[in-house]
C-alpha cells in the first residue's frame, strides 16, 4: 500500500508565499530554468497570435539545419520577388542579393526581417508554405503542442497560433541547444549593406537595463498586441519568460522589466534537504530490522519563495512495508515538499543501511502477525 508519512522538516522553515504577482498581459509564462519551474501561468496553453515572436521557430529550424550540416553560415541563399515584396519590418532584400546564412540570422533576430524568414523558409524548403508545414510538424515533435504555422514570419494569419508556455519551450531550447549562436540574440545593431539604418536596431527593450538581460524576440501586430518573448541571467539563475497582448511598447517594457525583477527577487536558492541526512523511516517486511531509515542520496536545492510567513509541508511517500532485503542507496520512497505558489517537489529518498533478510524464528512470526491481523475485524484492538 502507499504509506504517506507526514513531516515537519525544521530546515523547512525558512519558507513561505510569494507575493502573487498581478501580470497585465493578456497570457504570460515564466520559468526557472535552473530548476525548472514554473514561477507564473497565466492562460499560457491558449494558442494565440504570436506575430514576430514565431520567428523563433523559423530560426530554430535555420540553426538546425547548421547543426545537421545542410548549411553553413558562409551559405549563401537566394531572394525571391515574394520576399522581397514583403511589408513591415525588413532587411531591404532585393532578387540581386545572396545574404549569407550568418547576415539572415541576423536579419530576422536583431532586424526582425519579414523578408529574411521567407528567404530562410524557400531556401530550406523550397516554398513557405512546405517550410509552414514542417515548422508545425517539428513543434509537435518537439513538445509545444499549441503551436500552428502558415508562415516563416509571423504575418497575420488566422492558422498563425502558438501558446505562450510554447513560445517558452522554443526560448529554453535555443538557449540550451545552441549556445554557439545565442549571443547573438543580445547584439543590439545589424545594419545590411548600410540599406537600413532606421531599422538597425534590436526592439528588446530590455537589453540596455543592466538586469542580466540576453534575448530573444518582440512581437507586435493589431491582432496580437505588444509582446516580448525574454530572458535574463542573474547569478547562478536563468529565467525564460513570455508574454503577450500588452496595449503598448511602453507597456510592454514596463511589464517585462517588472517580471524580472519580481522572478528574481521574490524567489531563492534553498538547500531543503541535504545527502545523508535522515529524514524518516520505512517499514520492512521480513527483515532482520522492522525499519529502515531514508536519506537523500545528494544534496536538494529548490526555488522557494522569500519572505517567510508560513512554512512548507512536507511528507514521505512509499509503498510498503517494504520487501527484504534491502541495500544501502536502494531507492525506497521519494519525499514529496509542498511548496507556496510552486509545484511541489518530488524528491528521491534511499535506503540508508542494508536490511537483510529475517532468520527462520523471525519470519514465522511476522507470517504469523500478518495472519492474525488480516483475521481480526478492521474495528478489533490489536492482539
Amino acid at each position: 500500500m502507499i504509506k504517506p508519512l507526514r513531516l515537519a522538516l525544521a530546515l523547512l522553515l525558512l519558507s513561505a508565499p510569494a507575493q502573487a504577482f498581478e501580470t497585465q498581459a493578456r497570457a504570460a509564462w515564466v520559468y526557472d530554468m535552473t530548476t525548472q519551474t514554473v514561477l507564473m501561468d497565466k492562460d499560457a496553453d491558449e494558442p494565440l497570435p504570436p506575430a514576430s515572436m514565431s520567428k523563433l521557430m523559423t530560426i530554430n529550424m535555420l540553426f538546425e539545419a547548421l547543426r545537421d550540416g545542410r548549411v553553413q553560415l558562409s551559405t549563401p541563399f537566394a531572394v525571391s520577388s515574394r520576399a522581397k515584396a514583403m511589408q513591415g519590418s525588413t532587411m531591404f532584400l532585393n532578387e540581386r542579393d545572396r545574404p549569407t546564412v550568418e547576415e539572415l540570422i541576423h536579419g530576422m533576430i536583431i532586424n526582425s526581417g519579414n523578408d529574411a524568414c521567407v528567404v530562410v523558409a524557400e531556401g530550406l524548403a523550397g516554398t513557405e508554405e512546405a517550410f509552414a508545414r514542417q515548422m508545425t510538424e517539428r513543434a509537435a515533435a518537439l513538445g509545444m503542442e499549441n503551436s500552428h504555422f502558415a508562415n516563416s514570419s509571423g504575418w497575420p494569419d488566422p492558422n498563425q497560433r502558438m501558446s505562450m508556455e510554447d513560445l517558452g519551450i522554443l526560448a529554453v531550447r535555443l538557449i540550451s541547444e545552441f549556445p554557439e549562436y545565442y549571443p547573438i540574440f543580445a547584439q543590439t545593431e545589424f545594419d545590411y549593406q548600410d540599406r537600413s539604418p532606421a531599422n538597425r536596431f534590436n526592439r528588446n527593450p530590455l537589453l540596455k537595463l543592466n538586469i542580466g538581460a540576453d534575448g530573444l524576440k518582440t512581437g507586435h501586430t493589431s491582432e496580437a498586441g505588444f509582446g516580448l518573448v525574454g530572458s535574463a541571467r542573474q547569478g547562478d539563475r536563468r529565467i525564460v519568460f513570455t508574454i503577450t497582448g500588452l496595449p503598448s511598447d511602453k507597456a510592454r517594457a514596463e511589464e517585462a522589466e517588472r517580471i524580472v525583477n519580481w522572478a528574481f527577487r521574490q524567489f531563492s536558492m534553498k538547500t531543503v534537504v541535504k545527502s545523508g541526512v535522515h529524514i524518516a523511516d520505512a517499514e520492512v517486511w521480513m527483515g532482520e530490522q522492522d525499519r529502515v531509515g531514508l536519506v537523500a542520496a545528494e544534496d536538494v536545492t529548490r526555488l522557494v519563495p522569500a519572505l517567510a510567513q508560513d512554512t512548507m509541508t512536507a511528507e514521505v511517500v512509499y509503498s510498503g512495508p517494504v520487501k527484504a532485503p534491502v541495500k544501502a542507496g536502494q531507492k525506497v520512497a521519494d519525499l514529496v515538499i509542498h511548496i507556496p505558489d510552486l509545484p511541489d517537489a518530488r524528491i528521491p529518498l534511499v535506503a540508508e543501511t542494508d536490511v537483510a533478510n529475517a532468520g527462520f524464528t523471525r519470519r514465522m512470526l511476522g507470517a504469523a502477525r500478518a495472519l492474525i491481523s488480516r483475521a481480526l475485524p478492521a474495528d478489533s484492538p490489536a492482539s
